[in-house]
């Protein structure tokens, strides 16, 4: 529970810390590939890593996979939040979770009790009334029709199939995760790299590479690296319960993270939004309860 409990305090630290660099004039795309070199460079000096033989079942699906959606689906992020706003974008990523919970219903055969049946249920009519508000279809002073529903569908999508190629990787046998990750943190910051050279031949981005970037991509890899590394140890520790983490970490990162943005950053709440707040609490007690049952 330890390594749930950190990953959902890694996922919020990564939104706030990107929510905060944003007044700093430095392409985030440019800091995608610093995130990428630094996580890779952490796997490589924590983990004990073993090269010398690669199995002939080594997950190569899901490390290319994984290293393709990680950059591109943070992009996708970038841009619902553009074009659709940042409230449609986080009930996209947040509604993923379905994906995931039908994975582990049906790819994973758990076998899920009523009681945990009731706390999804409980959990997403909560994500429902935190995210309660009104939104305004015009941003920023400015009317966005132009992919406004295309953004937040990759995202909902993204976001739900890299869930589910965390677990796998967490259970493949032959090969440590750890090993893994490394793997998919090289070939992410190459697909990275890739992004960003395209973007600068089509004139999307000429942003100068700076010190600045460097010094705050290096921190934004740290705690990525923290993030994930606890999510993949919280998949082995509840190898048989992938609801467990699911669940726990959709609905834990919307409650603290309400917190977080009502008391720090000054964030509006609507007495539906407060009873959003009680009903994620009651979820989340409702899975670990069925957990230690």
């Amino acid at each position: 529970m330890l390594f749930l409990i950190l990953s959902i305090l890694g996922s919020v630290t990564v939104g706030i810390y990107l929510k905060i660099v944003k007044k700093f004039k430095v392409s985030i795309f440019q800091m995608i590939s610093i995130n990428y070199i630094v996580t890779m460079f952490c796997s490589y000096f924590f983990f004990d890593l073993s090269y010398s033989v690669i199995p002939s079942n080594f997950p190569i699906i899901t490390i290319i996979s994984l290293a393709i959606l990680l950059p591109t689906i943070f992009m996708a992020q970038y841009n619902s939040i553009k074009y659709a706003g940042i409230i449609k974008t986080d009930i996209a990523q947040r509604l993923s979770l379905f994906i995931p919970i039908l994975a582990a219903i049906f790819i994973f055969k758990e076998d899920i009790s009523n009681l945990r049946y009731l706390a999804l249920a409980i959990g997403l009519i909560a994500i429902y009334f935190i995210l309660d508000r009104s939104l305004d279809t015009n941003i920023n002073g400015i009317s966005r029709t132009k992919n406004k529903t295309f953004y937040p569908l990759i995202v909902f999508i993204g976001f739900g199939v890299i869930d589910i190629f965390f677990k796998q990787l967490a259970l493949y046998s032959t090969i440590p995760y750890t090993s893994s990750l490394f793997y998919v943190f090289g070939a992410a910051f190459i697909v990275s790299i890739i992004i960003n050279l395209i973007l600068y031949l089509k004139k999307c981005n000429r942003t100068t590479f700076s010190l600045k970037t460097l010094l705050l991509g290096i921190p934004l890899g740290l705690l990525n690296f923290i993030n994930i590394v606890c999510y993949m140890k919280a998949h082995k520790a509840f190898a048989t319960s992938p609801t467990t983490v699911f669940a726990g970490m959709n609905f834990g990162v919307i409650l603290l993270g309400t917190l977080i943005g009502y008391f720090y950053f000054n964030e509006k709440m609507t007495k539906k939004n407060i009873l959003g707040l009680g009903l994620a609490l009651v979820a989340v007690t409702l899975i670990l309860l069925t957990q230690k049952a």
